[in-house]
C-alpha cells in the first residue's frame, strides 16, 4: 500500500469501517512505515484527545492507540479465520452436492 493511500485510510480505521483486505494492508503498512504510523498517531490524539479535553477525562493516548492497533489486529485474524471457515463449508457443500450427483446417477 502506498502512503497516500494510507492516510486517506486512517480515518475509516479509526471508525472500525474497513474490509478485510482494507484493514490487513492497512495494518501492515502501518506498522511498517514510521511516517503513516505517525500520521495515525497524530490522527488518533487530536480524535480522541479533543473528546476527553472536552469531558475532563484523564487518559493515556499511547496506551490506547496501542489497544486499538491490537484489537485491529484481532478482528483482522478473526475475520481471516471466518473466511477459512466459510471456503471449508462451500467445498463441503460442493463435495456434497457432488456426492449425490453421483448417487443419482449411478441408481
Amino acid at each position: 500500500m502506498e502512503c497516500k493511500k494510507a492516510i486517506r485510510l486512517i480515518n475509516r480505521f479509526l471508525d472500525d469501517d474497513l474490509d478485510t483486505e482494507e484493514l490487513q494492508d492497512f495494518i501492515e503498512h502501518v506498522e511498517s512505515c514510521e511516517e503513516c504510523n505517525e500520521e495515525l498517531t497524530i490522527a488518533f490524539l487530536v480524535r480522541e484527545g479533543v473528546a476527553r479535553l472536552e469531558n475532563g477525562n484523564v487518559f493515556d493516548l499511547k496506551k490506547e492507540l496501542d489497544l486499538t492497533m491490537n484489537k485491529a489486529n484481532h478482528s483482522l485474524k478473526l475475520r481471516e479465520g471466518m473466511q477459512w471457515l466459510y471456503y471449508v463449508i462451500i467445498g463441503l457443500i460442493v463435495v456434497g452436492i457432488a456426492f449425490v450427483i453421483l448417487i443419482l446417477i449411478f441408481l
